[in-house]
């Protein structure tokens, strides 16, 4: 079964010091592997006279990338990266700009300062929960199709799209702890005339 967990609804930016290096973490959406690639090129574009810009980036279950971008390794895109696993999140890419400022930290140094500075900037982000949801097709005759899609767009519910063919049916996403309140709601509402078939898995937002 998915799992939930957190992302963050809006780009947000923090600035640390630390021992005269400046560290500017960059936190954004990215719902996609290219959305989190573009979010780390444009920000090394737009600090492109930095000492650095590492990156880390969890996309879904399955994509995690770092990348410590000529720091010792593991000293940076991992630091980042475990931080945004660490406290759950994912669909978020991080970008954390260097501008040394001439005195070394260490290995360890650095891992905290990297590390650290995507933590205080998810401590200012505005934090999304996403829960899984089943793909539900609701299928109704032509007649009730109007009286429905009206029903389902001013309900709590997510409807994600109509297929007009001999029924109407409609793609619902509904929260998975919500399934038996929305399959009673469906067959009050159409007097038990609908049909509905649980399809996969997505997310939506708490």
């Amino acid at each position: 079964m998915a799992a939930p967990y957190q992302t963050i609804e809006h780009t947000v930016e923090h600035e640390i010091e630390i021992r005269r290096s400046r560290f500017i973490c960059a936190l954004a959406p990215a719902a996609t592997e290219e959305a989190a690639r573009a979010f780390v090129a444009e920000r090394r574009r737009l600090y492109a006279d930095a000492t650095h810009n590492c990156s880390a980036y969890v996309v879904g279950e399955r994509v995690r990338r770092a990348d410590d971008d000529g720091e010792p390794g593991g000293t940076a895109g991992t630091p980042m990266l475990e931080m945004l696993t660490r406290r759950g999140f994912a669909d978020v890419a991080a970008v954390v700009t260097r501008y040394f400022g001439g005195v070394l930290l260490g290995a360890g140094g650095l891992a905290r300062a990297y590390g650290g500075a995507v933590g205080e900037t998810l401590d200012r982000a505005a934090v999304v929960e996403m829960v899984p949801a089943a793909v539900v097709t609701v299928s109704v005759g032509h007649a009730q199709a109007g009286r429905l899609e009206s029903d389902l767009r001013a309900s709590p519910y997510a409807l994600r799209g109509v297929d007009y063919g001999s029924k109407v049916a409609f793609e619902v996403a509904v929260a998975e702890d919500r399934l038996p309140v929305f399959e009673e709601w469906i067959a009050s509402i159409t007097a038990g005339r609908a049909d509905t078939v649980r399809g996969g898995t997505v997310h939506l937002a708490r």
